[in-house]
């Protein structure tokens, strides 16, 4: 699972990092809230946990900014208890509240049960060409010919498919995968990219996935200029 902080005084976000990353969760931190709004909006969390007193923008901008384009559960955090402030938080909007000064497990459950709440609705049937996934059963066909897919793969497949004509990075691949850091010398997504080029491309006449030299990958009928 991957989590944005946006938190401004340095010793809750490095407090919440560390935790967070014991717990086995990927986490990137932002220190302000227009670098916050930036990360948000750049790349796919599970869960932000959001400050509201914050420079550049506060909190509660950075929110209703992200809820013009993006889903993401929130969780707010604030030292601030009254009920108008709660309201404003929700209304703006935020799933969930939690004050300061908390205790890290109090935390750690409160995004526990963000995370346990059903997900949104997604397409459970999408396209590319004549590239076709039931999400729901499990189930891949190309020109009605069906392909057998690790579950690794399958995964890494829905996301390249949800994000149709748009490179990839192999650090947002690796990041949303597998859940770690990039580390420049992983080849872990190239191999897995080869794995599914020869599952999905191999025999086909046209290649649906492409690479982009020195950037990442792209899933599309057009032809790569890469």
């Amino acid at each position: 699972m991957r989590v944005l902080v946006i938190e401004d005084e340095p010793g809750i976000a490095q407090f919440i990092r560390q935790g967070l990353n014991e717990a086995g969760y990927a986490v990137d931190v932002a220190s302000d809230g227009q670098a916050g709004l930036d990360y948000a909006l750049a790349a796919e969390y599970d869960v932000i946990v959001l400050d509201i007193m914050l420079p550049q923008l506060d909190g509660l901008q950075v929110l209703r900014q992200m809820r013009s384009r993006i889903k993401t559960p929130v969780l707010l955090l604030t030292a601030r208890d009254t009920v108008e402030d709660r309201v404003k938080g929700l209304d703006a909007g935020a799933d969930d509240y939690l004050f300061k000064p908390f205790a890290f497990p109090e935390l750690l459950a409160r995004l526990r049960a963000l995370l346990r709440r059903p997900p949104l609705q997604l397409d459970t049937i999408l396209q590319v060409a004549d590239l076709e996934m039931d999400v729901a059963n499990r189930e891949v066909r190309r020109a009605g010919k069906s392909i057998e897919l690790s579950p690794r793969e399958f995964s890494l497949l829905e996301y390249l498919m949800r994000h149709p004509r748009q490179v990839l990075t192999r650090s947002q691949i690796t990041e949303r995968i597998w859940n770690f850091d990039f580390y420049g010398d992983s080849n872990v997504v190239d191999v897995y990219i080869g794995y599914l080029r020869r599952k999905i491309d191999n025999g086909f006449d046209r290649p649906l996935l492409h690479t982009v030299r020195g950037v990442g990958y792209r899933l599309s009928a057009e032809q790569s200029n890469g």
